[in-house]
């Protein structure tokens, strides 16, 4: 359906934006089809806050991803400020990087027992709307982690909070205030870092953790609850759709 029929125009693409679209969708992946990095949810991008920041930018070559990318490979892979982004392979650039960075930038290892030994509790989050790191980064690794030191021992101490609607952090169309831009300042129940207290000092994990669209002024559009992954907010059925009490977290 986006693909042009006739003349190229604002409402379509031609086949060379469509097969870039769906490279952005898929992620990268090595010549022999493994993946380097999962490809972008859909959804969001039209707010200003993702893709048109992140991704395509004003213009060409302005997009804060290949600004990112480009600098990186330029100052911090190769030393090279002259690097052609032209010249990029996956898999030879990929473990350069690796090989160069990976120690200290990576932070892939799924296993925590050391930090689960010392009394550690982790919340992650993450907006299904995220222009800048793809969604499905921290559930491949909280996948991981599972898989490495066992579901049962990972609940002990990990939780995964997707966002629905939010971009980098916050912002975007989904409630996106919960307590997540600073210190504890609030109850368990609305700000994530409380709710990471007290888990840490009574023990008591969270399940859900309610969170806000607000309007500039500070009072709230609507609520939503978080649900601790893989569940998510199902509508009861009745009353309003911009009260989080009206949904409950359910496991698909």
């Amino acid at each position: 359906m986006l693909l042009c029929h006739g003349p190229e125009t604002n409402a379509c693409l031609t086949q060379p934006q469509l097969a870039a679209l769906n490279k952005l969708y898929s992620g990268a992946k090595t010549s022999t089809g493994e993946q380097v990095f999962p490809g972008y949810s859909p959804g969001g991008e039209a707010d200003p806050a993702g893709w048109p920041l992140w991704v395509s930018g004003p213009a060409p070559g302005q997009g804060w991803i290949f600004i990112f990318a480009t600098q990186y490979f330029k100052n911090m892979v190769f030393n090279n400020p002259d690097w052609d982004f032209r010249t990029f392979d996956v898999d030879r650039d990929t473990r350069s990087a690796d090989n160069k960075n990976a120690q200290d930038l990576n932070a892939t290892d799924p296993d925590l027992s050391r930090f689960k030994a010392r009394g550690g509790k982790l919340i992650l989050y993450h907006g299904w709307s995220d222009a800048a790191i793809a969604p499905a980064a921290p559930i491949r690794y909280y996948q991981a982690l599972q898989k490495k030191m066992g579901a049962a021992q990972a609940g002990e101490f990990v939780r995964l909070f997707m966002v629905p609607g939010m971009q980098h952090c916050a912002g975007g169309a989904g409630p996106d205030s919960f307590g997540q831009q600073g210190v504890a300042a609030g109850d368990a129940r609305h700000d994530i870092n409380a709710a990471l207290e007290q888990w840490v000092e009574r023990g008591e994990a969270p399940a859900e953790i309610i969170t806000a669209k607000r309007r500039e002024d500070g009072s709230v559009i609507r609520t939503r609850p978080l649900c601790a992954y893989p569940a998510v907010a199902q509508y009861k059925g009745s009353g309003s759709t911009d009260a989080a009490e009206n949904f409950t977290c359910r496991v698909p």
